[in-house]
């Protein structure tokens, strides 16, 4: 499996390509600010044809660009619809006045196809399985996606760390739940492709990552 990724714009959000191998049909993962170019440039690298994005989540560092890469090759954005209206109103998840210009943008709508991700689907696009997992807790509508021991977290866990859970409709609770559901039972050498930050493995932070260890403990997990 080809995965390339590379952070986009100053919240240096990760940005994930995901193939099957080169000169083949590819996702994109969580296109954010800025995202075009250096996206358009793995594809070209690659020779990728673009299928579908999706979106861990409806923050806007994670989907600022969602918009044109979907209109620029009609394909569709998928995202869990706890977290759709952040589409078309990103203003409230992050506790800010609508209207208020972010990063240029003033005007924000979804792409013409948004379809809904459910917690346990497997979704098939360009070759690659793709299992989804809620894991709200950063915002109510967080997900991750698994292919093999690829795993892409979005906000959920980092390096020695996990999304933060202060803005509108984040939980800390729910966050450690997440955790013991979705992070626990992988295997060690699962890789984890996080939403920030460099990739880890899960058998790292669950040595290192005192937010891992603190949800273990809260449920007995081992």
């Amino acid at each position: 499996m080809l995965v390339e990724g590379f952070p986009a714009g100053p919240p240096q959000t990760n940005c994930w390509v995901v193939a099957p191998g080169r000169g083949e049909e590819c996702v994109v993962i969580d296109p954010g600010i800025w995202a075009e170019g250096p996206l358009e440039d793995i594809i070209a690298q690659h020779r990728l044809r673009p299928v579908a994005v999706l979106l861990t989540h409806g923050h806007f560092d994670h989907t600022f660009a969602v918009l044109p890469v979907c209109g620029a090759r009609d394909i569709p954005a998928y995202i869990a619809p706890a977290d759709r209206e952040q589409l078309t109103d990103p203003w409230s998840a992050v506790g800010i006045p609508a209207g208020t210009p972010m990063f240029g943008r003033l005007t924000w709508s979804e792409p013409d196809d948004v379809r809904v991700l459910r917690d346990g689907a497997v979704i098939q696009l360009a070759g690659v399985d793709f299992a989804v997992d809620a894991a709200p807790g950063h915002t109510p509508g967080s997900v991750t996606f698994r292919s093999g021991l690829e795993f892409f977290a979005g906000d959920l866990i980092f390096a020695d760390s996990i999304g933060r859970t202060d803005f509108p409709g984040g939980s800390y609770p729910d966050m450690l739940a997440s955790l013991v559901r979705v992070v626990v039972p992988l295997p060690d050498e699962t890789l984890i492709r996080p939403g920030h930050g460099p990739d880890t493995t899960v058998g790292r932070e669950r040595r290192s990552n005192m937010f891992l260890a603190e949800a273990r403990r809260a449920v007995g997990a081992q």
